[in-house]
């Protein structure tokens, strides 16, 4: 367990007529009253590894995230806290801890109840790596702006998505699955509790994140248990279809993995589960991903959005030109068609014309772009079906290409999934020769960002008009480019046959 590091009272007063602070300190929070650190910019204020929950390691591992206990004193809150176990990549130093189940807050408010906007962060990763903490997310630019910015972590991989029939029997449903939505849950729930204090409105709560934390996002938007937690969401590169049409796991198919990973680690019970180290159970078996569980999602999401069901919240949604490159190797055409043939079987034909493969490059350009046009259907789904709902929606196609070789993986160049998140952060720290250009981008995106956080319309003055999604007019998304301007028409042909897999082979029932 993380130990809290206090200091008294009396000694942060005298130190704060020393040096005057943004806003009060310390700030008293639930839990307890915190200091945090001045930031790299004047004004901006950040608190570093803020517990949102209860350390879930013991017996509560796999539980639903419980209350943190409260502490004495005065706690620093100038260091990030442990990321959630996962595994490492070569040569890393990251310091990994199961008690991880911490947030941090950027803020450039001078009071309490200033009611700025909030913009909550869900990192990308696949579900089985990343965190809240990683540079690239440093939220003083946003903060410098007027947004108050809140980065976690949550739970991954088999220690995050894990089920098995003595779970389920356990928490009587209520936490048999989905263990890093619930934390997500937990961490927005703390947030409509406490970030008053650091000059937050709570009425006023963006979701926002790429890949992972996209398809996060229009999980979070699905269920019924986050009702009223955010108003607004923007899922970049995913849905809760993930990044391509699939189903979501049942609850039967998710215990099965479970019972699989207990053999497999020669665990008879759940508490021998519970007393294996927490790199084992990665080891051993891979997280299960979103599972109907009926409590989080009482039944399969896509029929929750067709029934017009999930939160009626204003979204953002788009996905980048070269997302595949980011996952994909150059492949053959028997290889191509061998794998159209596998998942479309009655239907590989009708694919194979629109991706065909005629030669071995062929077959590999229609591989990236049907990577890129099914990830943008998903998504353009998504907004369909929020808007049907009753809600807004503004689509976005990614297209500006970094300088430089690609930073990892090695092949992914272009504007490749991802890509796209240094931009609206305005965080371009990577060793690169950075342009004027690609400063502009930058800029636009995130004003775009914030404008849709503060008032839910990303449009603004100096801005190009970026036109809301509208189902009949299936207009373009908004092309983020070296400028902001209407991306091509989408290729109807590909559209239908998208629309028409997900339909009848998928996921709508």
């Amino acid at each position: 367990m993380r130990i809290p590091l206090l200091i008294s009272t009396v000694v942060l007063v005298g130190l704060a007529t020393v040096a005057e602070a943004a806003l009060p300190d310390p700030i008293k929070l639930d839990a307890g009253l915190i200091t945090g650190a001045s930031g790299k910019t004047t004004g901006v204020q950040v608190y570093k590894g803020i517990p949102y929950a209860a350390p879930p390691v013991g017996d509560l591992r796999w539980r639903a995230p419980q209350p943190i206990a409260a502490w004495q004193g005065v706690r620093k809150a100038d260091e990030f806290s442990p990321i959630c176990m996962q595994a490492a990549a070569p040569g890393s130093t990251a310091n990994m801890s199961e008690d991880c189940l911490y947030l941090n807050v950027f803020t450039a408010a001078q009071r309490a109840g200033e009611k700025r906007p909030v913009m909550v962060w869900l990192h990308p990763g696949g579900y089985n790596s990343g965190s809240g903490s990683q540079p690239g997310y440093d939220g003083e630019s946003f903060a410098r702006k007027g947004v108050v910015i809140v980065t976690i972590n949550y739970r991954l991989g088999a220690l995050g998505f894990f089920s098995h029939p003595q779970l389920t029997q356990e928490g009587q449903g209520r936490w048999a699955a989905n263990q890093a939505f619930l934390d997500q849950t937990a961490a927005l729930q703390w947030v409509q509790r406490n970030i008053a204090a650091f000059g937050g409105d709570p009425r006023k709560v963006t979701v926002f994140g790429n890949s992972a934390g996209g398809t996060s996002i229009s999980n979070l938007v699905a269920s019924p248990t986050t009702r009223g937690l955010f108003v607004r969401a923007i899922s970049q590169s995913g849905a809760w279809l993930g990044l391509s049409i699939a189903p979501v796991r049942t609850l039967a198919d998710a215990e099965a993995i479970g019972v699989k990973a207990a053999e497999t680690l020669q665990a008879q019970s759940l508490a021998d589960l519970r007393a294996k180290p927490a790199a084992d159970i990665l080891r051993a078996a891979r997280g299960s991903g979103p599972v109907i569980d009926g409590v989080f999602f009482p039944t399969d999401p896509a029929q929750i959005y067709a029934r017009g069901q999930q939160n009626k919240v204003a979204i953002i949604a788009g996905s980048n030109k070269d997302e595949g490159t980011f996952f994909l190797q150059p492949t053959t055409a028997a290889a191509w068609q061998e794998r159209v043939q596998q998942r479309f079987a009655a239907r590989a034909a009708d694919y194979l014309k629109l991706y065909p493969a005629g030669s071995d490059d062929e077959a590999t350009r229609s591989q990236y772009d049907a990577f890129r046009d099914e990830l943008g259907w998903v998504d353009r789904n998504y907004a369909r079906l929020q808007t049907r709902a009753g809600a807004k929606a503004w689509l976005y196609y990614f297209t500006h290409e970094p300088p430089g070789p690609p930073l990892w993986p090695a092949r992914a160049s272009g504007a490749t999934h991802g890509g796209e998140a240094q931009f609206i952060w305005n965080n371009l720290i990577a060793d690169r020769p950075w342009r004027d250009s690609d400063h502009a981008v930058a800029d636009y995106m995130q004003e775009y960002w914030i404008n849709f956080a503060t008032k839910g319309d990303p449009n603004g003055s100096g801005l190009p008009r970026w036109v809301p999604y509208h189902e009949k007019h299936n207009l373009p998304a908004m092309q983020m480019g070296d400028k902001a301007q209407p991306a091509p028409a989408p290729d109807a042909a590909k559209l239908a046959f998208y629309q028409s897999w997900y339909d009848a082979a998928c996921c709508v029932h």
